[in-house]
């Protein structure tokens, strides 16, 4: 196999000379890079790019943990951070996890073998002491609220978000209100079961377990939850769903059992999704893009403290209040 001597030999030029060609080094004569040019052209040389990257101390690969690659929130994070990632010549290692640990913990050792340049962890399944175990090793950014710890985010305050949706409702006449939620792990829904908690203590509303929903994911969930509320003798008035998918669900579903939304049943979702859009659901917006691009520009940051960015959120009034 053709070697960078080997090419120096044939272009008649030093080792050096040729470094500079493959680097696209600009002080090279036109004479000898024609030259050097010829040499790879009838070698048919192809340079070892995992040498080039250890040379420089970088792979060029940013690895993005994700729990699902097809639900719709992770995919526009995923957006985000792949338009940042091609304006920066870097390109996206992705590791798709279904909150198995085990396979968070592969991506962590990537991390740790150099085998990429950082990690983005955008929902987490290993416990804070396990990634910190990791932070030597390269940079770990997470997308939830890790104030206090010595992790990078880009985050939305869930607690803050959740309170401010509660009282909406509640200021338009609601008092029995539940919340449909993906998993009821995980910092972000520790923290709007926080606030849901103590929103009814504030408003002196009684607290019912029953009008939480939970592993509420996708479209389909939602005639669950429709379902689940028919059952009931006094059940919720209104509803916050973290997924304008599962409130599409819900919507769509209510209308096949003639079953009023808003007037049997308010809903806010979060995201403001494109589907929230066509389906008239009021809905909490979260900028899901922009906040993959924050996350990736916090992987490739040189400061060695770490940083936090709360991404403010905005109330969209549509027709399901």
């Amino acid at each position: 196999m053709t070697n960078i001597k080997d090419l120096a030999k044939m272009a008649g030029v030093s080792v050096t000379t040729v470094s500079r060609v493959l680097n696209k080094h600009p002080y090279v004569s036109e004479e000898k890079r024609k030259a050097v040019q010829e040499a790879i052209q009838q070698s048919n040389y192809q340079q070892n790019i995992n040498a080039v990257h250890l040379s420089m101390g970088k792979t060029f690969l940013i690895g993005v943990v994700v729990p699902f690659i097809d639900h719709t929130y992770f995919a526009m994070l995923i957006k985000g951070i792949a338009n940042e990632a091609l304006k920066n010549n870097y390109n996206l290692v992705l590791f798709q996890t279904n909150y198995i640990e085990s396979r968070e913990l592969e991506a962590m050792q990537m991390l740790k073998q150099k085998q990429i340049d950082a990690l983005i962890i955008c929902s987490r399944i290993c416990t804070w002491s396990t990634v910190e175990a990791y932070l030597p090793y390269g940079p770990i950014i997470l997308c939830e609220d890790t104030r206090g710890k010595i992790v990078s985010s880009t985050y939305v305050d869930h607690y803050k978000s959740f309170i401010f949706a509660l009282k909406y409702l509640y200021t338009k006449g609601h008092r029995k209100i539940g919340y449909c939620i993906g998993r009821n792990s995980g910092t972000n829904s520790r923290n709007r079961k926080a606030a849901f908690m103590d929103f009814c203590a504030d408003y002196q509303l009684s607290y019912e377990a029953d009008y939480i929903f939970e592993q509420c994911l996708h479209f389909e969930d939602g005639e669950r939850v429709i379902e689940q509320i028919k059952q009931m003798a006094h059940p919720p008035t209104a509803l916050l769903v973290t997924s304008d998918e599962v409130a599409a669900g819900i919507v769509t579903c209510a209308q096949t059992q003639a079953f009023s939304i808003p007037r049997d049943l308010a809903l806010i979702g979060f995201n403001n999704q494109p589907i929230a859009k066509m389906m008239n659901i009021t809905t909490i917006e979260i900028p899901l893009v922009e906040i993959g691009r924050k996350l990736f520009l916090q992987g490739l940051s040189d400061t060695k403290e770490p940083s936090f960015q709360e991404i403010p959120v905005t109330l969209i009034e549509r027709q399901s209040v």
